[in-house]
Order: structure tokens, then C-alpha cells, then sequence
């Protein structure tokens, strides 16, 4: 339903989006990851027609989104980031508007309204106007002026950013009815949580560039069950590099090193909580201050800073 093959999309000397691919087929959730300023909304905006692709091509249903413009926007749901509603028409009246859009009329629109109204719970708001709504509110209409005419495949940008745990909650069981309905659903996040929870297969991407694509299974195996162990605190550069290779050597904790800075050690290594209180014994005997621990188990925000050396959400 989605094929992106090596999508670029350039401004000037920087490279947003840099030959990414992947497909997404009917019935699932692909989600695309990454921190804020990765590339998500770039990519996002060349699908959905918004943006030329400098170079490479993306189809929709089977219709290239620029060659076949038409054709490839009339089979997408677009859920931007940014809220796309009229702030003075009833919430009733903005989704007629984008169903009259996408050529619904009569008993039709009418139907198909009354259906995406109780889908996103403001059956009972339907006349009042979004401006009076909360933010999570705002984000569910933003969602259902995106499925009001039941489009195949369905581009959400961040579509939980700013919203309260009821409404962003709601909003995951709006994902996985459409999923169950047979769309195809491309879910960008910085939220690992959200993808773990709702993605089939994903990709993550950082700078533009694609640096893993796969099943969260997949993607979890590559991990082989390593933890991530952070140390904060003031750790003399030389004497703790020392430190740490004398730990690398020992055939016990195969462990690796992320990073190492004055102020921050990270390690990844097997069964971590184990090995604590050597670990802090050849540090403290460098020099190395510990103020703070932090101990992360195998999941994909651990892959995405294995992969990349910093958090997601920087």
C-alpha cells in the first residue's frame, strides 16, 4: 500500500531526508522513529504531496505521489503534527468540510460523520467549536478530519504530542481500529513506548539517515538482551579510560562503550545489575565519581542509543 525507495529530500546544502526505504502494507502499522529534527515530518510531507522529493519516488496504492498526484492523495489520511482544523466551525462542520473535500455528499457524508463523531468521542461536543476544546480533544477531531473518508492509507505525524493520558490513549485505540479495518498506517514518533505498542515493523531514522528497519521482534533481537548502564557524575578522562579497558578485558561482562565524556559514562553489557559493584569499585579506584545511575533494560530505546550514542529525545 506504502513503498518509499531511496527518498532524498535536500534543502540547499542540508540533507533532511537522505535515500530512505521501506514499504508498509494493508492492515499494519509502520512505524517511522526518530528524535525531533531526525527527518519524521520531511519524509511525512514528501509523501503526502506537501514537499517534492529531490530525488527517489514514493507511491501510494500503487500511485507515485508526484507523477500521480491526484490519485495517490485521493487514497491518503493526512494527520499532521500541526493541527489542521477550523478553529470556528463546529467540529461537525470540519469534518464535513473534509469529506465534501474528498468528494462525500449526501446520506453518505452524513453516515460517514456520524461514524467518525462517535469514533473519536465528541458525539456529544459535535456542534461546539474547537477553539472552546483541550488540547487532547483537538488532537482527536485533528485525527478524525483525517479518516473521514476512509482512505487505505493513513500518514499520522505525531499525533500524541501535547495531549492528556485519556485522549492519548483513545487516540492508540483509533490507530488499531483503523489497522484492524484493513488501513495502512505510517506512525511517526519519538515515543518508543508508542511504537512497541503499536508497530508491526519500523524504521528508525537520525540526521535523515535510515540506521535500522525491521520487525520490533527483529529489531528487539539485536540487542541480544544487552542492557544500557549510564553513570553520571565527574570521571577523570584518562585514568577512567584506563578503568574501562581493564573492564572490556575481562571475559565476564562483555561489555562495550557508547560513550565516554568528563561527565557521563555510558556502557552496555549483559545482566548489568550483576556487575554494579565492580564496575563502581574500578571507577571509584580511577578517580570516577558517580552521582547518578541509570540502568536501562533491552527495548528499542536502548537499540536507538546503541545505534546512534545519545537519547531519542534530544
Amino acid at each position: 500500500m506504502l513503498k518509499v525507495d531511496e527518498l532524498t529530500k535536500n534543502y540547499g546544502d542540508l540533507v533532511a531526508v537522505d535515500q530512505i526505504s521501506f514499504e508498509a502494507g494493508k492492515g499494519t502499522v509502520f512505524g517511522l522513529l526518530g528524535p525531533n529534527g531526525a527527518g519524521k515530518s520531511t519524509a511525512i510531507n514528501c509523501i503526502s504531496g506537501l514537499l517534492r522529493p529531490t530525488s527517489g519516488h514514493a507511491s501510494v496504492a500503487g500511485h507515485d505521489v508526484v507523477s500521480d498526484g491526484k490519485a495517490a492523495r485521493q487514497n491518503l489520511g493526512v494527520v499532521p503534527q500541526e493541527l489542521a482544523l477550523y478553529e470556528d466551525l463546529p467540529a461537525i462542520e470540519n469534518l464535513r468540510y473534509w469529506g465534501k473535500a474528498y468528494g462525500l455528499r449526501g446520506a453518505e457524508l452524513d453516515s460517514r460523520v456520524s461514524e467518525v463523531l462517535d469514533t473519536i468521542g465528541l458525539v456529544d461536543r459535535a456542534k461546539d467549536l474547537p477553539k472552546e476544546f483541550s488540547g487532547g480533544m483537538k488532537r482527536r477531531l485533528n485525527f478524525g478530519c483525517g479518516i473521514v473518508h476512509k482512505p487505505p492509507v493513513i500518514l499520522l505525524d505525531e499525533p500524541t504530542v501535547g495531549v492528556d493520558p485519556q485522549s492519548r490513549a483513545r487516540l492508540f485505540d483509533m490507530v488499531e481500529a483503523a489497522r484492524d479495518a484493513g488501513a495502512c498506517v505510517l506512525y511517526t514518533t519519538h515515543y518508543m513506548e508508542e511504537a512497541e505498542r503499536l508497530c508491526d515493523s519500523l524504521a528508525i531514522i537520525d540526521n535523515g539517515k535510515l540506521i535500522a528497519k525491521g520487525t520490533v521482534n527483529e529489531l528487539r533481537a539485536k540487542l541480544s538482551a544487552r542492557d544500557v548502564l549510564q553513570l553520571n557524575g565527574t570521571f577523570p578522562l584518562d585514568e577512567t579510560r584506563q578503568a574501562v579497558d581493564t573492564l572490556i578485558e575481562r571475559d565476564d561482562l562483555d561489555l562495550e562503550v557508547i560513550t565516554q565524556e568528563e561527565e557521563c559514562v555510558t556502557l552496555t553489557l549483559s545482566r548489568a545489575s550483576q556487575h554494579l559493584p565492580d564496575i563502581f569499585a574500578v571507577i571509584s579506584n580511577a578517580g570516577g565519581v558517580v552521582t547518578e545511575t541509570i540502568l536501562r533494560s533491552p527495548n528499542l530505546e536502548t537499540l536507538f542509543l546503541l545505534l546512534t550514542g545519545k537519547e531519542l529525545r534530544e
